[in-house]
């Protein structure tokens, strides 16, 4: 095909209007076809476009799952807390979890070395609260006009849903984020945390996870616990999913809305599962 013929009828292609954000998609994977845009690009731009659909009841950590403090902790209990779990913010709470105060900046308890009379609560900020049915392009911006990087997301009766934080947003348009908290060496694609439960790459090869758990799942279809997991369910699992496999309950740790990374299993995983486990 001659130049001027191929800029004709990408011209044609990408001058056409659009009428739905399928035709939208469309035109963006020929784009991609026909090299004018790489995949981290393409991949992207439908994150972008998802996030204005995607609410953030589908991306918030739990109630439960929150990593909290109570204001009335002693400071010497905290340090540990803040420590083991590496958060760069905390939601303080006074008792209860629905009473959240303010929010706790892990680097203002520096100041711990040089102020003996550090009171904590004169350093929390003021903590932003937000419906669960708020979608993820909204939120983002309001993030950068605010300078938050934390809300607390309440539900329908004014009680805390859990929270959601910037990483969590932008990680649904671009992809997993890894800081250097995270683990990514190859020796540490199980790891047990401090809770006695075990993180689990989900490139881990399955011939690895069964000599470590003393399963037996087949790596004829799939080579990785990720891959296990997708053919099991037929799609992407959601963060904080809890899948039931083999007589193994996985638990997602990481994932956004086009790939699976980090699953957690519980500690008892060698007692609960047999050597035979039928798959």
């Amino acid at each position: 095909m001659s130049i001027p013929g191929l800029f004709e009828r990408l011209s044609t292609l990408l001058l056409r209007e659009p009428e739905d954000r399928e035709q939208v998609l469309l035109l963006l994977h020929s784009a991609y076809e026909r090299n004018l845009m790489d995949a981290d690009a393409l991949s992207i731009i439908e994150g972008a476009l998802a996030a204005s659909e995607t609410r953030v009841t589908d991306v918030l950590v739990p109630r439960a799952q929150m990593d909290v403090i109570d204001i009335n902790t002693p400071l010497a209990e905290i340090l540990p807390v803040v420590i083991e779990t590496a958060h760069s913010r905390f939601p303080v709470v006074d008792g209860d979890r629905d009473n959240v105060q303010g929010i706790l900046l892990a680097k203002d308890l520096l100041r711990l070395q040089v102020e003996p009379d550090f009171n904590l609560r004169d350093w929390l900020r003021p903590a932003v609260f937000i419906p669960e049915s708020k979608r993820l392009n909204v939120l983002l911006r309001e993030f950068r006009v605010s300078r938050n990087h934390m809300a607390i997301v309440v539900d329908e009766y004014g009680g805390v849903a859990g929270l959601v934080t910037i990483e969590d947003v932008l990680e649904q348009i671009v992809g997993d984020i890894e800081d250097e908290y995270d683990f990514d060496e190859a020796h540490d694609n199980i790891r047990q945390d401090s809770t006695g439960r075990y993180r689990i790459k989900a490139q881990t090869e399955i011939e690895a996870f069964n000599a470590a758990f003393n399963t037996s799942f087949s790596d004829e279809d799939c080579d990785t616990v990720g891959g296990l997991i997708l053919r099991h369910l037929g799609r992407v699992p959601k963060r904080h999913e809890q899948i039931d496999i083999g007589g193994v309950r996985f638990h997602v740790l990481r994932a956004d809305s086009r790939r699976l990374y980090t699953v957690l299993v519980d500690s008892g995983i060698r007692k609960q599962v047999s050597e035979n486990s039928p798959v």
